[in-house]
Formats: C-alpha cells, structure tokens, sequence
C-alpha cells in the first residue's frame, strides 16, 4: 500500500465552544505528548472570549509546537476539518475532539501502529467513550478513568495486534494523509458533522483496500460520544445501506471482548511506574 514515512504527524483538535473541555484537553495534550509536536487549533469560529484566552494562555506555555487559526464565518464542522486536512497535504493527522483527554504515550503508539502496516488509513485508540473501540464495556459510556497513567502503562502492555474496527471512532484518530487525499478527503456535501464524514470516510478507504484498526496500546479518554447532526444518518444509510446492520452485528458480536478483558486485567494488576534512572546517576 503506502510506505510509512519519517515526517510527525500533525495533532489537529477543532476547536469547540466548550470553555471547560478545551482547558482540560489542552491540559492534557501537553502532558500526554512529546515536546516539539505539531498542534494545530482550527477554529470554525466556535471560540468565545474565554475560549480564546485559554488558547493564548495555552499557547504560550506549551512546550508543543503549536499554531491557532479562526475562521472569519463558519462553513461548517466538515467544511472546516477537510479545509484543514487538504492543507495538510501527505502529512499523517491525528485528529483529536476538543473535550477528549489523552493518556500518556497516545500519539506515538499511534504513530508505532500506523507505521506497522502500510495498508492501514486509520488507528483509534480506546477509550471510555469509543463505542466499538470502547473500555471496559463496549457500546457504553464510562465515566473518564481516574488514574489515566496508570491506564496507559497497562495498554503499552498489550499486544499490538491492531484488529478490525467497522469505522475510526471521533474521540482520536490518527489518518494517513496520503490514503485520506486518494479517497478524496470528507464530504461536506452530504454530512454536517465529523462524526457522520469519519464513518463515511472509514468505509471508502475500506473500499479501496485499507484497514481501519483499534490501536490497543493507546487510550483517549472522553467525557461523551460523539453525535451526528439531523439527516447525517440518513445520508450514511442511502450511501452505505449495510453500515447499521454492520454496526449492530459488530456491537453484538464483540470481537475485542477478549482485548477488553485482558486490559482489564493488566490494568488491575500493573504495579507502580519503574523508578526514574536518571535520578540515581
């Protein structure tokens, strides 16, 4: 399929107009990812005056390498997301909701995952609210885990074995930009929100012989779903008219109860992080 390539994927998180959330995230972000990455905040005109200085601040002090763009108008949740992947280009993106709360490690085992199968397009990690990719029960939402670190040692435990989702879920995906610029991008024609395009998205890049899997190495916590907008299912269900049998037989199924067990498990079991080296030199 496509070679992996050497170039750091870009975080984009959409900007949102919940003040709160996009403080945590930001918190997190930074926290949860190397120094130096590349962070993009796009902004469809959401952010208030709040929102806004919470960005500033944000970027100021973040040891990311981040940059902050606003729309004059808003053209739309899609509109605005497929303006910011094309100028992407090539460059692998890791697109993160603006109330999701990253644990330790996610990107670069994202990263790790993409780079293991040239013919995946998009890595999701768990989470608590990740409907097929979701921890401890799949199809329900969990309160956001408390020891979020303690989470993340216990999934760099597991196999990576990458299986099979029926579609990237929106809490985080990290997208393979030359697999998503030869499938054509999202369709703001059709669809009003990203959760309704990343669906519609998974499927084409499916179609034409790419995988999209569960990186079961990385966590992204959430504190909700995301939801689509009036018609979008409807426009998934003309297109797509197997998605919801697909959808449901997978959540009956649940083809990663023996993943979700054993995550579980480590979880339950791993013990305190290893002694920092460093300090005893």
């Amino acid at each position: 399929m496509i070679p992996a390539t050497a170039t750091p994927p870009v975080v984009v998180v959409p900007v949102g107009r919940d003040d709160e959330a996009l403080d945590a995230c930001l918190a997190a972000l930074d926290r949860a990812t190397a120094p130096g990455t590349p962070v993009w905040l796009a902004d469809d005109a959401q952010a208030g005056p709040r929102g806004y200085a919470i960005i500033e601040r944000w970027i100021a002090s973040t040891s990311l390498r981040a940059d902050y763009t606003r729309r004059q108008r808003s053209v739309g949740e899609v509109a605005h997301l497929d303006e910011v992947l094309s100028a992407c280009g090539d460059v692998d993106v890791a697109v993160l909701a603006p109330d999701a709360v990253p644990a330790p490690g996610w990107l670069s085992r994202l990263v790790a995952g993409l780079a293991s199968d040239g013919a995946i397009a998009t890595a999701t990690p768990w989470s608590n609210a990740g409907e097929a990719a979701a921890w401890p029960r799949i199809g329900e939402i969990d309160p956001v885990p408390v020891d979020l670190e303690r989470l993340a040692r216990a999934a760099a435990k597991m196999p990576a074995l990458h299986p099979e989702l029926p579609a990237a879920v929106t809490h985080a995906v990290l997208v393979r930009g030359a697999a998503r610029r030869r499938a054509g991008g999202l369709d703001a024609s059709s669809y009003g929100s990203w959760y309704a395009a990343l669906i519609d998205l998974s499927l084409r890049l499916s179609g034409l012989g790419w995988r999209n899997v569960l990186c079961d190495t990385a966590f992204v916590a959430r504190n909700s779903e995301g939801m689509p907008l009036d018609g979008d299912m409807d426009a998934l269900a003309a297109r797509w008219p197997d998605w919801h049998p697909r959808l449901a037989n997978y959540l009956m199924q649940d083809p990663l109860r023996a993943s979700r067990t054993q995550l579980s498990a480590l979880f339950e079991s791993i013990g305190p992080p290893e002694p920092q080296r460093d300090l005893f030199v």
